[in-house]
């Protein structure tokens, strides 16, 4: 970067985001812990490479507007299209579009399982890009997932759990040819063969549509849901109420106890109950509920279903288009790497064409009018500032880490210096791969790390060569799963409109228990150099470890019942 000299710190190269993420856990707030993790990282630089002095720690200072700096030009169309793809969800709403597909999906889905599988299959038919996928479903599903009181988290785990694991393991997609640059000539071909030993993308899809199937949940995520499911607060508010209520109540009950009367029963008490909506009044204030957060504007009453699913088709085709021309594919060049070349300005393209169509679309209908239309699309770019900031302290403090301190390249050199037999090298790829992932908050960042040095110890024609770039794949997007500097995770949090810490806090038992899994497929899949028997037995783990967890929350929450 410009400006900038990437030094050698050695272990004080991992302090700024173990300090950023143990201040984000502490502390419950975003901001200041990724801002502290930036000056940090200033700091150690300054040292390292001046000495210690005020004059260091005055240019440590000014050093963090720069990298913020660098970071928004370096990634300015990202930003533009998160600013223009918010003002598409808003002007969407304007017209009506997302409450008429809210109340005709409270009509078709009956219970709040069909909503969350059709949440989930909504995220894998969206494989291009996983920042679309993120805010796309996120936008779509709310309403719906909110209609059967679905937490925001659990509706965050599922966005985040179909995003960057689907489009990891899609050939057409932005991921397919950034892998297979990284991977050198017949790169692509080289990602498609790895496919089948990205253990983590395949189980973790697998993983949550059982999880969904059989309705089970375990850890933080089972107070998550059962806090939505006993009332309308939203969740990450929800279970801190919860527990005051509960408190109250259980003096309130030892009183009448004393004055002889009967306690009366809690429905709420049993996190069991299916959630359902009953009355045809619960479906319209659910409807209400869904365009609450556009107070101010104008909401149509004469949208249709079409209004929201036309313009998403207008997006998504015109994004591809745009992805194609942006790299070339109309002047000769292969459909796989025009898609690769400049993915995120085909989507800007696309969210462009999505708005003129939908301008087209609502305004001779007057659904709206024009400065109705402007007005919804600056709401729909305020509501984005947040997730843009946080994405802007993210990038700054993975570009401290990558191109100032060399974090990346002092974690990956344990493997150079590990002792071990190279069957079991795969695992701890993946477990190094992992953990850059969730320090750096990056998968393309970790994979662009761990990639040439696998291409260095393995030859091409080694059967774990695949073995080995299937883990540094799982690794790099397990680590930036539960990662909350993670784009990703952070536009989860975003496209749910869910407490950003509290997604993290319930994604990660979900995530690491799949890892763990992982884990062994890869000791296997070393050993014999094949991916269907470290599949087949990573879904057998799942089905066990699932049953088994979500047995034991519930004899947890029967102790913690009984006990109050």
């Amino acid at each position: 970067m410009e400006g900038f000299e990437l030094i050698s710190t050695g272990a004080w190269s991992i302090i700024p985001p173990l300090l950023a993420l143990g201040l984000a856990l502490i502390t419950k707030e975003v901001y200041s812990s990724l801002t502290v993790g930036v000056f940090v990282g200033m700091i150690i630089y300054q040292f390292t490479l001046n000495g210690a002095g005020g004059e260091q720690l005055i240019a440590s200072f000014t050093m963090v507007p720069q990298m913020m700096a660098e970071q928004i030009a370096g990634n300015g169309a990202l930003l533009l299209f998160l600013a223009l793809l918010g003002a598409l969800t808003v002007v969407i709403a304007v017209s009506g579009g997302s409450r008429a597909y809210a109340e005709w999906v409270s009509q078709h889905i009956k219970n709040a399982r069909m909503a969350s599988i059709l949440t989930a299959i909504l995220g894998i038919i969206i494989f291009v890009d996983d920042y679309f996928n993120c805010l796309t479903v996120g936008a779509v599903m709310r309403p719906v997932t909110d209609r059967f009181r679905i937490s925001h988290e659990k509706l965050a785990w599922i966005i985040d759990s179909t995003a960057a694991p689907v489009c990891i393991i899609a050939p057409v997609s932005s991921w397919a040819v950034a892998v297979g640059g990284y991977l050198g000539e017949g790169g692509f071909n080289t990602f498609v063969a790895s496919i089948p030993y990205n253990l983590y993308a395949l189980l973790t899809i697998f993983f949550v549509f059982f999880m969904l199937a059989i309705n089970a949940d375990f850890g933080p995520m089972r107070a998550a849901e059962a806090a939505a499911r006993c009332n309308e607060t939203p969740a990450e508010d929800a279970i801190e109420q919860r527990k005051l209520e509960a408190a109250a109540k259980k003096q309130a009950n030892l009183l009448k106890v004393a004055a002889g009367n009967k306690i009366p029963s809690d429905d709420c008490a049993n996190p069991n109950l299916p959630p359902k909506v009953t009355e045809r009044a619960d479906i319209e204030d659910a409807a209400h509920g869904a365009i609450e957060q556009y107070k101010g504007l104008s909401i149509s009453e004469k949208g249709k279903v079409s209004d929201l699913v036309l313009p998403i088709i207008v997006l998504i085709i015109f994004s591809i288009l745009g992805m194609l021309y942006c790299g070339g594919f109309f002047e000769g060049v292969d459909f796989a790497t025009a898609v690769g070349e400049n993915p995120v300005m085909g989507l800007c393209i696309g969210v462009c064409v999505a708005l003129v169509f939908a301008a087209a679309m609502f305004l001779p209908r007057k659904l709206t009018t024009l400065g109705g239309f402007m007005d919804a699309m600056s709401e729909g770019v305020r509501s984005m500032v947040g997730a843009i900031m946080i994405l802007v302290l993210a990038w700054s403090l993975g570009g401290v880490c990558r191109y100032l301190l060399g974090t990346g390249e002092f974690v990956s050199s344990f493997l150079n210096n590990m002792g071990v037999g190279l069957d079991l090298l795969p695992a701890i790829i993946f477990v190094v791969a992992a953990f850059i992932g969730f320090a750096m908050g990056t998968s393309w960042g970790t994979v662009a790390l761990i990639l040439p040095i696998v291409i260095g110890v393995f030859d091409a024609s080694d059967p774990l060569f695949l073995v080995a770039v299937g883990a540094t794949l799982a690794g790099a997007v397990y680590g930036d799963h539960i990662s909350p500097i993670s784009d990703t995770t952070i536009l989860s949090s975003a496209g749910a409109q869910c407490n950003h810490l509290r997604h993290v806090a319930t994604q990660i038992p979900y995530a690491t228990t799949v890892m763990v899994i992982c884990f062994i497929g890869y000791i296997v899949a070393g050993f014999t150099k094949n991916p269907w028997i470290s599949l087949g037995l990573g879904a057998v783990l799942v089905v066990i470890a699932v049953l088994v967890l979500h047995k034991i929350s519930e004899r947890k929450a029967q102790a913690e019942q009984a006990a109050e």
